[in-house]
């Protein structure tokens, strides 16, 4: 499957694929899969249902590497809305941003002003998560956060676990009292920086969660999300957690929408803290090419969409 993941990738980046992917029924009959749909309101009806079921949820409008101003401005115009409108309807949702929709790629400044803006809009307990992207973009992104957590508590960043150096950066990071989502990482990189090996990016991953649960980062004010759908890994940290003595509400679980329904219910119904990341919006093709990469069960039901 690393081949097939190879390819997966780069599809991902491909601009001739991205335009045309929108118009074949079968990949858009295949994408509900993981996205109730490409409004803001059909991710609000989608958060309606999960909190009945106990479940929180995360909002992120798809789209990346814009180009010009006014773009990163509508974009920041629209997340004040969504945060204004999850505040009115008392759902349990917070959002999660990426720094190249707030203009990163042409003006650091401007990006950082933008993050700010979006902060100062959420309410105080609601964190505002900035998603971390491919590992150019890392120092960055990280300097952008370390900024925004010295003027504001309710932020955090997500981290990559099969970058090498993200154990430094989680060291770092440690000492702001961070919000972190630990995440295995979704982008093509060179073996350079990136565990090749699913297996040590696995290991590196638990290593890092049990440094997020440990009572250093604890003492620290340290807000650990986990963000995997691997079970085997979940079921490790979880015990982990129950040595430490950590409650089941003192960190959380994040998982995507569509992708092991099961184990959310399960959690969830466990009394473990469990957010639901929902994604929307009409640029989706790369964030959808990346989630048929992350895990062969995802492509064999596109391909059974297609059979069918």
């Amino acid at each position: 499957m690393g081949v097939m993941r190879t390819i997966l990738l780069k599809g991902a980046e491909n601009r001739w694929m991205r335009e045309r992917a929108s118009h074949y029924r079968f990949v858009r009959r295949a994408l509900r899969r993981f996205m109730p749909g490409e409004r803001l309101e059909d991710a609000i009806e989608a958060a309606r249902v999960l909190r009945e079921q106990g479940l929180n949820t995360i909002f992120t409008r798809l789209g990346e590497n814009l180009t010009d101003r006014s773009q990163a401005h509508a974009v920041v115009e629209h997340y004040v809305d969504v945060l204004h409108r999850i505040t009115a309807l008392n759902l349990p949702t917070v959002i999660s941003v990426k720094l190249t929709q707030l203009g990163l790629d042409f003006d650091r400044e401007f990006c950082f002003e933008n993050l700010c803006r979006i902060i100062e809009a959420a309410p105080a307990e609601d964190v505002v998560w900035v998603d971390i992207e491919s590992s150019p973009y890392v120092d960055a992104t990280l300097d952008i956060y370390r900024r925004a957590r010295a003027l504001h508590a309710n932020v955090g960043v997500c981290l990559q676990a099969y970058l090498f150096r993200t154990a430094k950066d989680l060291e770092s990071l440690l000492p702001l009292g961070p919000g972190i989502r630990l995440v295995k990482g979704a982008y093509k990189e060179p073996p350079e920086v990136a565990f090749p090996k699913k297996s040590d990016v696995d290991e590196n991953y638990f290593q890092l969660a049990s440094t997020m649960l440990s009572d250093e980062a604890q003492k620290q004010g340290m807000r650990a999300v986990i963000g995997t759908h691997d079970r085997n890994l979940i079921q490790r940290i979880q015990k982990v957690a129950i040595e430490r003595g950590l409650s089941k509400q003192s960190f959380e679980f994040h998982m995507l929408y569509g992708i092991q329904r099961a184990e959310q219910m399960r959690l969830a119904a466990d009394g473990w803290r469990t957010g639901i990341l929902i994604s929307y919006g009409k640029d989706w093709f790369p964030w959808y090419m990346r989630r048929l990469a992350e895990r062969p069960a995802n492509l064999l039901f596109v391909l059974r969409n297609i059979i069918g």
